[in-house]
């Protein structure tokens, strides 16, 4: 469908003291609520886990928006500006059409009841996307995932919630626990992208050998050698020196760009030539290494810019976007560079997003990535 003229959008942030500092001049910015706004995303830094409760209240009683969704993150986004670290809110009103979205509290591990109370709507709609946001202390959260996007065939993008304690999530009212949101009729035009944050190195390698989350051979070499071989003679001479900066790579089965989720090195066994990742690994897969860095990061993301505004078949009218935690201004830089470099190549469109530990686009939990969605 393709008539969005009703559809309207409108966002804010802002930082303060307390919680109620930092809601109030959110709004204060946001101004004049549109009177047929019936939707909301809120996102705040987890300084503000525990307060969500109060912060819901407030902005249902000035915006007179009852519905709304969003979480915690390491950091929160909004047009050109994120905020880490201190207690800070970015919002989004949206006016759609009534029957237009669903919004479901967490589903767990089974889907029954997400079925139950959703089926009929679902089947009506056929929603075709959706914005989910999860408990990664979930130890099922990949599955769930995986089978909520089946199961609705949504193409779905989101973020895991990030905060040193309390992971609060918001469907309708503060939850936690398992994968929440909100699902669109396919009357919402959207295009969405994903950049990552690594670059790769060397080339793509074999499993021929391992144990749950250590790999031992890789194309029948001992795995340290071959990392040492991929990542170069200056830094294999001190591999202290890898630490967060390079990475293990597993390419998607059967993606036709490339994608490729990025995995942690968890360990060195320098005397038996070992490798552990952050993911368990099985013979016959398919590996590679890259690295973390500031211009890879950069080119990407204007790559990904690049080919959504070229996918869009009218200008946007909002965005969601959810990055890395580990991103941000530790990529970028500490001007919030990211999303200026996003309001550049956007303009300066409504737009709310968080700084995620873990971050969802379509059926897939990834790293170190950005997830952009535009509303056309």
């Amino acid at each position: 469908m393709s008539d969005n003229e009703g559809v309207r959008f409108k966002a804010a942030s802002a930082r303060g003291g307390d919680w109620r500092q930092a809601t109030l001049a959110c709004l204060a910015e946001l101004g004049e609520t549109p009177a047929e706004a019936n939707l909301g995303f809120l996102y705040g830094t987890s300084p503000l886990a525990g307060d969500l409760d109060h912060i819901l209240a407030l902005l249902r009683d000035t915006t007179r928006v009852e519905t709304w969704v969003g979480t915690v993150g390491g950091g929160i986004a909004s047009s050109g500006v994120e905020y880490h670290e201190e207690p800070a809110v970015s919002i989004m009103v949206a006016a759609l059409p009534e029957d237009g979205f669903r919004v479901f509290q967490p589903v767990v591990d089974s889907l029954a009841p997400f079925q139950a109370e959703h089926g009929e709507w679902i089947e009506r709609h056929g929603p075709f996307f959706g914005i989910v946001h999860g408990d990664p202390r979930n130890a099922k959260i990949d599955q769930v995932l995986s089978e909520l996007s089946a199961a609705t065939s949504t193409f779905l993008v989101g973020g895991l919630s990030a905060a040193p304690e309390a992971m609060p999530q918001i469907a309708g009212r503060v939850v936690e626990g398992g994968l929440s949101g909100v699902l669109f009729d396919p009357g919402l035009a959207v295009v969405s992208g994903l950049s990552q944050g690594c670059s790769l190195i060397g080339q793509q390698r074999l499993v021929t050998e391992c144990e749950r989350n250590v790999i031992k051979t890789l194309d029948g070499r001992p795995a340290l050698e071959v990392l040492k071989e991929d990542i170069g003679e200056i830094l294999a001479r001190d591999l202290r020196r890898i630490g967060g900066y390079i990475h293990v790579a597993f390419p998607i089965p059967g993606t036709d760009t490339g994608d490729y989720l990025v995995r942690n090195l968890i360990g060195l066994d320098l005397e038996r030539q070992l490798v552990g990742v952050g993911e368990l690994v099985t013979e016959g897969q398919a590996i590679q290494f890259c690295r973390r860095d500031n211009a890879s990061a950069e080119q990407d993301l204007k790559r990904m810019l690049s080919d959504v505004k070229a996918r869009a078949d009218r200008p946007p009218k909002a965005a969601v976007y959810f990055s890395c935690l580990a991103r941000g201004p530790h990529l970028f830089g500490p001007q919030s560079e990211e999303l200026r470099l996003l309001r550049d190549e956007l303009g300066d469109l409504p737009l709310v997003g968080f700084y995620a530990n873990g971050e969802i686009s379509n059926n897939r939990l990834y790293g170190y990535t950005g997830v952009l969605a535009l509303f056309l």
